[in-house]
């Protein structure tokens, strides 16, 4: 297959035409000139060492070069092939909590930045310490959804991971069981490989207790491990959703959310992993250590990349013709005319 990494830059091809078509003209206007003066085959004697034939000589080899240049800054390329690297690693599931009271400040401070944005930085820079694992990410709210699945294209994981926007989720609620379940189900087939789910939560107003621990405890059986990053302030703080504070239809009052660390505590317990809280420090060392514990295999993933770079072939063939060029002088070679090569008919 023969592709080019700038095909644009061929349309600079046109030029080839262009000149010539110039150089035709240019000998037209030049020989109805001197017709001016007489008879062009007359005119020719008065001027020895002037080549009929190098004139179009180096125009073929000044077209030649500019050609083979244009292919050459075009940068082609000689096909693709399918490279293959193994890697021993892990895969990890990343379930994003998207209810409204990610929305809330992570701080006592009712001002401070929103939990849903604590929970980004975090897990960009966990993403970032991924280097030989797979990472999915799922977001779920009332219901759980699937954004990216295991993979090790990190860039559109922490993209799709800043896509995340609880106040564009219309079905609220914090359905974790469905997280979990939905997370269990998203790993490779592959047993031999390491698995683990970090859930991101407050812990806060869970739809069905029961079911997340046995979702918990059913992940666990089935060797996944799962872990938990608590996010936001133990001290309750208003709920405030697109600069209005959220009121509570029963009683008037404005929504007030903190975080349950002791219920998140218990859900990776069932997962028999661990608890962290985003605001520690320590938080990703500790996540780090947790999951060093689980069984690295070998993982190999396929790249497809271009390859065979064939502009320097191009480039030097452009160049040759250049000083080709530049050695062809536009006078006739002088010791050529010890030789008749042509011959007029009849003449002995």
């Amino acid at each position: 297959m023969f592709s080019f990494a700038y095909p644009h830059i061929l349309l600079l091809l046109i030029l080839v035409p262009v000149f010539c078509f110039l150089y035709l003209w240019a000998r037209y206007a030049r020989k109805k000139n001197l017709k001016k003066f007489g008879k062009i085959d007359s005119l020719i004697t008065l001027m020895p060492l002037v080549s009929p034939y190098k004139p179009p000589l180096k125009l073929a080899i000044q077209m030649l070069a500019l050609t083979f240049l244009i292919i050459a800054l075009a940068r082609p390329w000689g096909g693709i092939k399918n490279q293959k690297t193994t890697k021993e690693g892990i895969e990890v599931i990343i379930a994003m909590d998207a209810s409204n009271s990610m929305l809330a400040s992570a701080t006592d401070d009712p001002n401070g930045p929103d939990r849903m944005r604590t929970a980004k930085l975090t897990l960009e820079k966990l993403i970032n310490r991924l280097d030989n694992d797979r990472v999915g990410l799922l977001m779920y709210a009332g219901s759980a959804y699937t954004l990216i699945p295991v993979t090790n294209d990190y860039v559109s994981a922490k993209m799709f991971l800043n896509s995340i926007d609880p106040s564009q989720v219309s079905d609220q609620g914090t359905n974790i069981s469905a997280a979990i379940e939905m997370a269990s189900s998203s790993f490779s087939e592959d047993k031999n490989i390491g698995k683990a789910i970090i859930l991101i939560t407050d812990a806060e107003e869970l739809d069905d207790m029961e079911g997340v621990m046995g979702a918990a405890k059913s992940a666990s059986k089935s060797g996944i491990q799962l872990d938990v990053v608590g996010v936001g302030s133990v001290t309750p703080v208003p709920l405030v959703i697109n600069g209005s504070p959220l009121i509570d239809d029963e009683t008037g009052e404005p929504v007030r959310t903190a975080l349950n660390e002791d219920l998140a505590a218990d859900i990776a317990k069932a997962g028999k992993g661990i608890y962290v809280n985003a605001s520690n420090k320590d938080a990703l060392n500790e996540l780090d250590k947790q999951l060093d514990t689980l069984k690295k295999s070998a993982m190999e993933s396929s790249v497809y990349a271009q390859h065979d770079e064939l502009f320097p072939i191009f480039a030097w063939i452009a160049l040759i013709l250049i000083v080709l060029d530049i050695l062809v002088l536009d006078r006739k070679i002088g010791w050529l005319d010890k030789f008749t090569f042509f011959s007029k008919e009849g003449k002995k």
